[in-house]
């Protein structure tokens, strides 16, 4: 458990691994053909390299040339990785006619070992990718010898101080459920059509993050990008906090009784073109103002069309992205998968201090992951979580189908996951349809129960007193209703 760590440099997989591999033991790395197994142990060597340490790559599998390639074209310290070749060549192929007398295993396996042995010896290398081992087969004459030389090897590196990965082609032909046995830890990588996966299935003597993180190959290299942790939320200490986040609308503040509380969570809800968004900027606008940073992640509109729509009705979109305080990330239909987009959110909370995060459009975001989790939900409630926890505000805009007739705040069962529901609802007063503003809930506090008429000019926002005569606002035909003292000093006239 005291055992120190080994970074494989690759980004994010170490924060999976609680700090990286464990020192002087070894990791599988299974997967099928494609997968990138190669490539993460060639991070891990390139990794010694920067750090002094002597590393040794043994190619039992792939043309030696072609690993070279690889690692230039990844500038994986190509010279400072040493490599010891072992995988056939032309020449054995041409020299195929001496193995019609003996097996395989009986010509090749003592110059085999004995080379690999050597090599070790002489350089006494800290890291070790042996690539793949489930070449070590074709050497022996059972799955019994197998095992045993693969321990005995095993033992022989560690007794060398290194630290190994070994990486086996995963298939329905052949089993490497033996290897998965004797290793100390089993790192398994998966590809399909929605994208690339993996998860550790054993890591002995250290905790590690759980369940299936994302990861990518790009001209760069890897990237993984783990599963958002949400972290502990304590709702006595939410309760107790006195900052509040202001709209910078009195009337809107006097609905909210001062306005939310920060660490919360925000619906703003209502139909198309009721003003979710333009609402949900004013408290970014505000906070901008304290110099304290937001994000914005649209799913269903362009920064420019924001840029644009912002301009028209005086709200300083394009001053708040120049200083720094805002900064609009669009996202595109099945650009990201969930754990790519919450690495993002993540980044901007802890790396660039973000104190709000505002999800525009709750239904793009669903939309945008369903190409690859049928439980979009499960990740919004990670995400809220995560940001609860971490003291950050989070305001998610929510549209729902009805334009007037029933009341309805959410189109499915989220609203549980809000600490505040702030909607908007277009109501038909004097043949004429307007919009009013209103409090749902408020988790942590009190509110003003009142609805307001709500209006956007090209001044902004404009909210109005208390409609106190109106009957029937929610169900977007009201109807006038007379105080009782004034239908009783008529009557005495």
């Amino acid at each position: 458990m005291t055992a120190q760590r080994v970074p494989t440099s690759v980004p994010g997989l170490d924060d999976v691994l609680s700090g990286g591999l464990r020192e002087n033991h070894n990791a599988l790395i299974r997967g099928p053909p494609g997968a990138g197994k190669t490539i993460f142990g060639l991070h891990f060597l390139s990794d010694g390299v920067d750090n002094g340490e002597t590393a040794l790559y043994i190619n039992l599998g792939e043309p030696g040339d072609y690993v070279k390639e690889t690692v230039e074209h990844f500038d994986l310290n190509p010279d400072g990785i040493h490599f010891l070749d072992l995988s056939p060549s032309h020449e054995d192929f041409d020299e195929g006619e001496n193995y019609s007398v003996f097996s395989s295993a009986e010509v090749e396996q003592p110059s085999f070992i004995e080379e690999l042995r050597s090599t070790v010896e002489d350089l006494n290398p800290d890291r070790v990718l042996l690539d793949p081992i489930t070449e070590f087969r074709y050497l022996t004459t059972d799955e019994r010898q197998f095992r045993k030389q693969i321990l005995s090897f095993l033992d022989f590196l560690r007794d060398n101080g290194a630290t190994v990965i070994f990486t086996s082609q995963a298939s329905d032909s052949l089993s490497d459920d033996d290897l998965q046995f004797l290793t100390d830890a089993v790192i398994n990588l998966e590809t399909d059509i929605e994208g690339s996966t993996l998860h550790i299935s054993k890591f002995r003597g250290s905790s590690y993050q759980r369940g299936k993180h994302s990861y990518e190959i790009t001209d760069d290299g890897v990237t993984v990008f783990p599963k958002l942790q949400p972290g502990k939320w304590d709702p006595e200490q939410m309760a107790e906090t006195s900052d509040k986040l202001s709209s910078g609308i009195p009337e809107v503040d006097e609905l909210l009784k001062g306005g939310i509380d920060a660490g919360t969570v925000t619906f703003v809800s209502g139909p198309t073109g009721a003003g979710k968004t333009t609402t949900a900027l004013q408290f970014i606008k505000e906070a901008a103002g304290r110099g304290e940073r937001s994000v914005m992640y649209s799913f269903e509109e362009s920064p420019e069309t924001i840029q644009k729509r912002s301009r028209s009705i005086n709200l300083p979109i394009e001053a708040m992205l120049e200083q720094g305080t805002l900064s609009i990330e669009e996202i595109a239909p099945n650009e990201y998968t969930p754990n790519e987009f919450t690495s993002q959110l993540k980044t901007a909370v802890e790396d660039d201090e973000v104190r709000i995060v505002l999800i525009d459009g709750l239904q793009g975001f669903k939309q945008n992951l369903r190409g690859y989790t049928t439980e979009p939900e499960d990740v919004l409630l990670r995400i809220v979580r995560y940001l609860r926890a971490a003291g950050v505000s989070t305001i998610i805009t929510n549209e729902v189908s009805n334009i007037t007739g029933e009341f309805r705040v959410t189109e499915e069962s989220v609203s549980n996951l809000a600490d505040n529901i702030l909607y908007i609802r277009y109501v038909e007063m004097e043949s004429e349809l307007g919009k009013v503003i209103g409090v749902l809930k408020m988790r942590t506090g009190d509110f003003e129960r009142s609805l307001r008429e709500f209006e956007i000019t090209e001044y902004g926002i404009r909210v109005g007193d208390p409609l106190e005569h109106m009957q029937g606002i929610l169900t977007g035909t009201p109807s006038f209703q007379e105080d009782q003292n004034d239908e009783r000093s008529r009557d005495g006239d």
